[in-house]
């Protein structure tokens, strides 16, 4: 094999010589990361969902997404690319996390995350639910130093404790703030919506930092705008995006722990992710898809195309810091 052929990212199966429904259901039938080595991109899911405060099952949510991306295909046409052509993308597998131990399941997720990040990759995770993305977030923080964050979710999920536990689906960000590992200048929800506890909730969360594009502000703005908002908050900093499938309205999205009315389509979310392609986007994570409440894949489907556009960003960026380190 020749040095080139070495270099060049080994692609997903072939869906006109194998059917989609065949073969292992690995990310966009991608190869498995101890096929190739290393990656670019390592799509790794967590199984782990005992962070929930209301219906459970997202620790299924990985394997769900994996079976839905079957469909997707190597060419993105709304970003010109073809994301596993232009990087090494390949499946990590799973972390696997104690789920009667919420505190050694953080430790666990954030020591794997280290070790996928400090092999040169960028993590496109698949979860599980919200509890994750803080581990994810320190892992992060540690090669980045503190990062913008853009949070889509139906919940602001700066809530300070359940139940008196500080480690939830709904409190990761406030701890992410309090450590340090966000940049406050650089910190959005998108796609708020639903009743709080109380207007203090709103009052705590701002004084963190946090703007807040409400899904009423999407639809009434549109996408192209709100994207340019956040585009001008975040700058050129490193950014996470952390999605919660539940920023969908349950129309788009019923497969979801905590569901409210009145969100986002997915047409939505896909432009504006589209809208973010110039972003410095380190990695991202995709969380809380219960696939016992889905019905005929219809979030599993949405989350796949979601994860799909986070991860033609994340290769588009590796491929032109490739091509300026080449001059």
């Amino acid at each position: 094999m020749s040095s080139s052929d070495q270099n060049t990212p080994r692609g997903p199966i072939d869906s006109s010589r194998i059917p989609r429904y065949a073969g292992p259901a690995t990310f966009a039938r991608l190869p498995r990361l101890d096929e190739v080595g290393t990656a670019d991109i390592a799509v790794v899911g967590v199984p782990f969902d005992s962070g929930v405060s209301y219906r459970p099952g997202a620790r299924f949510g990985g394997n769900a997404i994996r079976e839905a991306s079957r469909l997707l295909r190597p060419y993105n046409p709304a970003q010109d690319a073809s994301p596993f052509a232009l990087a090494q993308v390949a499946d990590a597998g799973d972390i696997a996390a104690n789920p009667f131990n919420i505190n050694e399941a953080v430790e666990t997720v954030e020591a794997a995350a280290d070790d996928l990040l400090n092999s040169g990759a960028r993590m496109m995770t698949l979860g599980g639910d919200h509890t994750i993305a803080l581990p994810l977030l320190r892992s992060v923080a540690k090669k980045h130093g503190p990062v913008a964050l853009l949070h889509f979710d139906a919940h602001l999920d700066t809530w300070d404790t359940y139940f008196g536990a500080e480690y939830t689906h709904g409190t990761p960000f406030r701890r992410a703030v309090e450590e340090g590992i966000l940049d406050t200048e650089a910190l959005s929800h998108v796609g708020t919506r639903g009743p709080l506890y109380g207007k203090q909730d709103l009052t705590d969360d701002e004084k963190m930092g946090f703007g807040i594009v409400t899904s009423a502000d999407i639809y009434r703005r549109g996408a192209d705008e709100v994207a340019d908002q956040l585009r001008q908050r975040i700058g050129d900093r490193p950014l996470y995006i952390s999605i919660d499938i539940d920023c969908l309205d349950p129309a788009h999205a019923p497969g979801t722990g905590t569901p409210e009315a009145g969100g986002m389509t997915s047409r939505e979310l896909l432009e504006i992710l589209r809208g973010l392609s110039s972003c410095n986007l380190v990695s991202a994570d995709v969380v809380e898809v219960a696939p016992a409440y889905d019905h005929a894949e219809i979030t599993a489907v949405a989350a796949s195309h979601t994860a799909y556009e986070l991860t033609t960003i994340m290769a588009r960026q590796i491929s032109a810091e490739r091509a300026a380190g080449a001059k």
